[in-house]
């Protein structure tokens, strides 16, 4: 008889993972065994699980990464050059706090895109805002968001973001509403907020990505120097595993 009220009374004050846990523990074999303060705090934790659930999923879909990846999975028996003390570092997280940034580096196929998504899906999973954009279609949308009047919108995200991910940097050269725009992006997150930038050019090769020399020292000046760099080299993965298929 008490089922019901109860259930729909938790569900009215918003408690939906207290809701859910007391059908289900109340129907389960370990209910009569249970004393009131167990009973409580078990509904107690599922609530909390399903807050920090939710919360989570909401800022995945905030960061829009373009990859499914996590940094348990990160395969160091990979010949690539990945500094394997060194991406313990970041995953950790500190960096963040710190507002420092991080240049991912080296040929197309090692991994740079799924090694920067995994930091930001662990980033969110830290309750850090994150957002993934891949530059050469970062531009274009703000050309538009400019006619259309969303352009403050998206540059107050991508300025106050924790985590802004940066991928495909270098494919094409800028032209000057784009040297502008990253400048203006990077001079608001300098000293406040973290930013991962994937190139497969080395920082060395950027001032000719820039094709400006007073922008290009600027953006370097904001972006690198206090930046960490993994250096991956070696075959292309996707090139080996290709390569493996078709043996087996």
């Amino acid at each position: 008889m008490l089922t019901h009220p109860t259930y729909e009374q938790l569900n009215q004050l918003g408690l939906f993972g207290m809701a859910k846990a007391f059908v289900e523990t109340e129907a389960s074999a370990q209910a009569g065994a249970l004393t009131h303060p167990e009973w409580l705090a078990l509904l107690l934790g599922r609530e909390i699980s399903y807050r920090g659930d939710k919360k989570l999923n909401a800022r995945l879909r905030q960061a829009k990464l373009r990859q499914q990846a996590l940094v348990e999975d990160v395969n160091y028996r990979i010949d690539r050059g990945l500094d394997r003390p060194l991406f313990q570092k970041l995953v950790a997280g500190d960096w963040i706090d710190a507002h420092e940034n991080l240049i991912i580096s080296g040929k197309t196929g090692l991994g740079k895109s799924w090694l920067a998504c995994a930091l930001g899906h662990k980033s969110c999973r830290d309750n850090r805002s994150v957002f993934y954009q891949r530059v050469p279609k970062l531009f274009g949308e703000l050309v538009l968001a400019r006619g259309d009047g969303r352009y403050a919108r998206i540059s107050r995200k991508l300025g106050s973001v924790q985590l802004l991910i940066l991928d495909d940097w270098g494919l094409e050269p800028l032209d000057a509403q784009a040297r502008h725009d990253l400048l203006e992006i990077l001079e608001e997150r300098y000293g406040r907020r973290s930013t991962i930038v994937t190139s497969q050019l080395e920082v060395e090769d950027w001032h000719a990505v820039i094709a400006d020399p007073t922008y290009a020292d600027a953006i370097l000046d904001r972006l690198v120097h206090n930046a960490h760099r993994l250096k991956l080299s070696g075959e292309s993965i996707r090139k080996t595993i290709a390569q493996s298929a078709k043996k087996g």
